[in-house]
């Protein structure tokens, strides 16, 4: 068995690809030129550069192999699963490497207010995502074996998409709390744009991860990915991408609203997954949706 994706589907999926290849490739590259690892902590910064390595080889495969998915129209089902696990296990190697990054974070707390800020910015949500990403990935590259039933590995398909979307809340609101903390509580108060920024932040992402988990938890007994409800998909990965577009345009329009802080650091500067600016593209062809979208075709 194989599966078939229609045009807007295929160009969604090509687009993200690239845009996670590139933006991983470029900020592998800057640190590269900069020297950042001479520069920072060695104990932190070379995992993550030779995370950010293996997710631009992760992104390089799978770039290549939805290209030749255009060219033939069609990927059979075992090149489709070796291309799919072999990310699956890179990004699970990406997340793993932040582990000493928690390990500072942690250690941090022996320091008075500045411990405490830094811990839940960067140890807590560190600590989450090299624990938890690696032991999902892992299953689900298990469970994406051939001999493996194809229901399992939905299953954990979908928990591996909510719990990238906890880490996410986890950074974005542990940065805002760390800016609230840098800067006072009037760095919300007083400007509009950094109290919507601060509510979609600690908020709706929150609302967006337990809606998220409600959906996966009801599509568990799902046996193919035509049971699975595209439309409901589709609006969680483009409600997730404009979370990301719309802050970056506020900052585009409005600049640093309040100054420069640890908020905008991380958003500009020091989030890893900003190529998730282009992941609307892949949501908007699964929000409309058709019945013969995705479509089981004999090999």
């Amino acid at each position: 068995m194989g599966f078939r994706l229609d045009l807007p589907t295929k160009v969604g999926l090509l687009l993200a690809a690239l845009a996670y290849f590139t933006f991983t490739f470029y900020e592998m590259t800057i640190s590269s030129l900069e020297d950042k690892i001479v520069a920072n902590p060695i104990f932190t910064d070379l995992p993550g550069a030779l995370g950010l390595a293996f997710r631009a080889v992760g992104g390089f495969i799978i770039v290549i192999a939805i290209i030749l998915y255009f060219f033939k129209n069609h990927l059979s089902k075992p090149e489709a699963i070796m291309c799919v696990r072999l990310l699956v296990l890179i990004e699970a190697a990406y997340w793993l490497s932040l582990l000493p990054s928690a390990y500072a974070g942690l250690g941090a707390l022996a320091y008075p207010i500045f411990g405490l800020a830094f811990f839940i910015s960067t140890g807590l949500p560190c600590l989450v995502q090299a624990v938890l990403m690696p032991i999902v990935l892992v299953k689900l590259f298990y469970e994406l074996s051939p001999s493996r039933p194809a229901g399992n590995a939905l299953k954990w398909g979908l928990i591996a998409g909510t719990s990238y979307l906890l880490i996410s809340w986890l950074n974005n609101m542990g940065m805002w709390i760390y800016g609230v903390m840098e800067k006072g509580i009037e760095y919300v108060s007083l400007y509009p744009v950094n109290a919507y920024s601060f509510i979609v932040s600690v908020i709706g992402l929150l609302l967006l991860t337990l809606y998220a988990a409600y959906f996966s938890k009801k599509s568990f007994g799902a046996k193919s990915l035509g049971e699975l409800d595209m439309k409901k998909i589709g609006l969680i990965i483009i409600l997730f991408g404009l979370y990301m577009d719309v802050n970056y345009m506020l900052w585009l329009v409005f600049g640093s609203v309040g100054g420069w802080g640890s908020w905008y650091a991380w958003m500009l500067g020091h989030n890893m997954d900003q190529w998730l600016l282009a992941i609307p593209l892949l949501g908007l062809p699964l929000f409309f949706y058709r019945k013969n979208a995705i479509e089981h075709t004999q090999d």
